[in-house]
């Protein structure tokens, strides 16, 4: 039997996703169910004079209207805390329907509850709410002025500043430098399916919810912090998720807003926010702006960089993705300024957004890397190579793995950097200009602070069960640790089946961070190698057995059937041992306890982007004809799944680099485009030649399998490789996303 890890393995679950087998959260149907639709706020700023119910309250099939008048406060707001912290995980530290206070457009103000969707629609309609109307601040030149350099960010888990060496001194040493400063716009999600909740009461004490969350288990602990309760009354579920990209990292009012509408009504109730309310219900990707200062010396070395960032937060709390952390790490300067400041403005507070930080800081500093290369007159991939940081330059520690020099070779190769012509706007086909651009990729290993369960059943017929709390929300999960769980047990693929997604299952941390894939993989593994030692042992101490008496080191396990690795002919498998001791099944709990945060080694994952695109010389039409992107994210389980994760990263940078923009309409506080008809993504006709390939580099100190995990890297740098060849291309710098056409005319 050859392993599993590593095969292109189809999707279990594609075969429900195809046919509609597969029921998302939206799609449950329970007995007795109504339908909730939220009321937001249409300024943004002020507060709640009066809320006229009458008309909704006369409205056909209308059961309640809820506003803070009428609505149950809840005892606390937890902390605000990264759902990778593996505790309760509110969006945000303000719940909203608790006063008549508005603090941002959208803000939930009401919530009608009726018998079908249409009807709670209509009633909501119906609502007339007067606002006090004070003045707002949305975009960031209208709250620059008050912004202020925050202690800690990230729900105080990092610093606000952090330094080496001396960046004056560093920058007086350089013989040639870049001063940049760098825009862009706010950005928002935009899954395939909104979020939405439906929620059950089985009394007044046990609730059951069905939500569409990238971690079972942190609705769960959020929404009994929310409610006052235990954790144990509550039950979530969440087997099919349409997608995230961040916006269901983090647990946002509506989930408790259901369950405090389901309680009220006594009735199942669903809650499905729709494509409008999704602009301002989950967070976002903040309006920001990065200020690089970057120094070099007569050898083309970094002398010093200076990183800093400012953006928009709401008012209560100190919110800013973390753009400056792998841009700090990536070269080896030896002088390094990295600060953060906030302002607080009428939003609600920012959140993950797919490459967090890293595709907005990494932009920032991969395309000064390329005006300093065309400065200094040094290929941009020599200058890249000539600085990249062999060891971890916060501690001098060697990375865990890196790999990134051998994705440079082999992207260069696959792309054909050899034949670049370094002067921009010299290549063109007719009145069309061509470009080529490159830009390093680099995204944190992180992992959660807590142990990560699994649990593994192997039944006597010889098949085998696989549980763990993750969610599947379009990765492969599923698929990935069904191969996991395979080769830990020595089974084909054909005999496991992995369960996910339910708070009742063994924990483990919301998947966020590039980090779901390598922490369940480690419970799996220890799981089901843990269940193969028991089965193994039980074997060569049964009488009966032909494997009696060997030693246990001595014996691999392949299709089922444990063996003699010297003397294959002997042996027996799972289900013979198992029916012979009358036992029906045998399972074993994996649990695996991550590295200390501080495991003495650099934690990164490396790639390399190349991007070629062709302008329009006459109307500035920008068209991606060509991306490659080399990865090295340690151990791959399953390529095709990891193909697919990579390359819709690289198209993403795309979307982030040339199309995406929130548009805030500062005069009404409120998004101006909160809809995929105004807000841009690319398309099928959009989407370039994409090449991906992977560089496997064995990593010892992650996770027992080296698991880095790919979810996020692919948007890294591939926005900064396509800004850079559309310079190359037309001779233009544009230093802010997304580059338009106006830019370019």
């Amino acid at each position: 039997m050859s392993p599993a890890i590593g095969t292109t393995l189809d999707r279990v679950d594609g075969r429900a996703k195809v046919s509609g087998a597969a029921r998302y959260t939206a799609e449950l149907v329970l007995p007795g169910l109504v339908h909730a639709v939220l009321v937001g706020a249409r300024v943004a700023s002020g507060r709640i004079v009066s809320i006229d119910t009458g008309a909704a309250q006369r409205a056909d099939g209308l059961i309640a209207v809820l506003t803070h008048l009428n609505l149950p406060k809840i005892p606390g707001t937890p902390k605000l805390l990264p759902s990778l912290a593996g505790m309760a995980a509110p969006g945000q530290s303000y719940f909203p329907m608790q006063d008549d206070v508005v603090h941002y457009a959208g803000q939930p103000v009401a919530i009608v509850v009726a018998d079908t969707v249409e009807r709670a629609e209509h009633a909501a309609s119906l609502l007339r709410v007067d606002y006090e109307e004070t003045p707002s601040k949305t975009t960031l030149d209208q709250v620059r002025d008050q912004a202020y350099e925050p202690e800690r960010i990230f729900g105080g888990m990092l610093p606000g500043r952090f330094a080496r060496g001396d960046v004056e001194a560093g920058l007086g040493q350089a013989t040639a430098q870049v001063d940049v400063t760098y825009r862009f716009s706010a950005n928002h999600q935009n899954p395939i399916e909104p979020s939405a909740s439906t929620v059950v009461w089985d009394d007044v004490h046990r609730l059951t919810i069905y939500d569409s969350t990238q971690g079972p288990t942190a609705t769960q602990l959020t929404v009994a912090a929310l409610l006052g309760i235990s954790p144990t009354q509550i039950k979530v579920v969440s087997e099919f998720v349409g997608g995230s990209f961040g916006s269901k990292a983090m647990i946002w009012p509506h989930v408790t807003l259901a369950a405090l509408a389901a309680r009220q009504v006594g009735r199942p109730v669903r809650l499905s926010l729709n494509r409008e309310q999704m602009f301002h219900s989950c967070g976002h990707r903040e309006e920001q702006e990065q200020h690089l200062t970057l120094g070099v010396d007569a050898e083309g070395r970094l002398t010093a960089l200076r990183h800093h960032k400012l953006s928009i937060t709401s008012h209560f709390d100190d919110w800013a993705e973390t753009s400056l952390q792998s841009p700090g790490i990536l070269y080896a300067t030896p002088n390094y300024e990295g600060i953060y400041r906030i302002a607080k403005g009428n939003t609600i507070t920012p959140t993950f957004m797919r490459g967090p930080g890293e595709a907005t800081g990494i932009f920032a500093l991969e395309c000064a890397m390329d005006e300093l290369a065309e400065r200094i007159g040094v290929d941009p991939i020599e200058l890249r190579l000539r600085n990249f940081a062999d060891t971890d330059p916060t501690s001098g520690r060697p990375w865990s793995s890196n790999g990134i020099r051998e994705c440079f070779q082999r992207g260069a190769d696959l792309f054909g950097w050899a034949g670049r012509d370094p002067n921009p706007g010299t290549r063109r086909q007719g009145r069309t200009l061509i470009g080529w651009g490159v830009a390093a990729s680099a995204y944190p290993h992180v992992a959660p602070p807590n142990p990560q369960r699994a649990r593994a059943r192997l039944y006597s017929d010889g098949s085998a069960v696989v549980e763990a709390g993750v969610s599947e929300f379009g990765t492969g999960v599923t698929t990935a640790m069904t191969q996991v769980a395979a080769d830990g047990l020595g089974l084909p693929v054909e005999r496991v089946r992995f369960i996910g997604g339910g708070s009742d299952l063994p924990n483990i941390t919301a998947a966020v961070g590039s980090a779901g894939t390598g922490a369940v993989s480690a419970a799996v593994h220890l799981a089901s190698t843990q269940l193969r030692d028991e089965l193994v042992g039980r074997a060569v101490a049964d009488a009966q057995s032909p494997l009696h008496g060997a030693d246990p080191g001595a014996v691999s396990v392949e299709d089922g059937r444990m063996r003699l690795r010297d003397r294959p002919d002997v042996g027996e498998t799972y289900a013979e041992m198992l029916s012979r001791q009358f036992t029906p099944d045998v399972e074993a709990l994996g649990v695996w306890t991550p590295p200390p945060p501080d495991p003495g080694y650099g934690l990164h994952t490396f790639g390399a982007q190349f991007a070629e695109v062709a302008v329009d010389a006459d109307l500035g039409l920008i068209r991606v004809r060509r991306m490659v992107g080399v990865f090295a994210p340690g151990r791959v389980l399953n390529r095709k799944t990891a193909h697919s994760q990579l390359m819709g990263g690289m198209l993403w940078g795309l979307s982030h680099a040339l199309l995406e923009a929130s548009q805030m309409d500062a005069r009404l506080g409120r998004w101006a485009n909160p809809s995929l008809g105004d807000y841009l993504i690319p398309v099928n006709s959009d989407v370039p030649d994409v090449v991906v390939e992977t560089i496997e580099v064995t990593d010892t100190v992650v996770n027992p399998l080296g698991v880095k995990g790919v979810g996020e890297i692919g948007i890294v740098g591939s926005g900064a490789a396509i800004a850079n060849a559309v310079h190359h291309a037309t001779g233009r710098r544009v230093r802010h996303l997304p580059i338009t056409v106006e830019d370019l005319l």
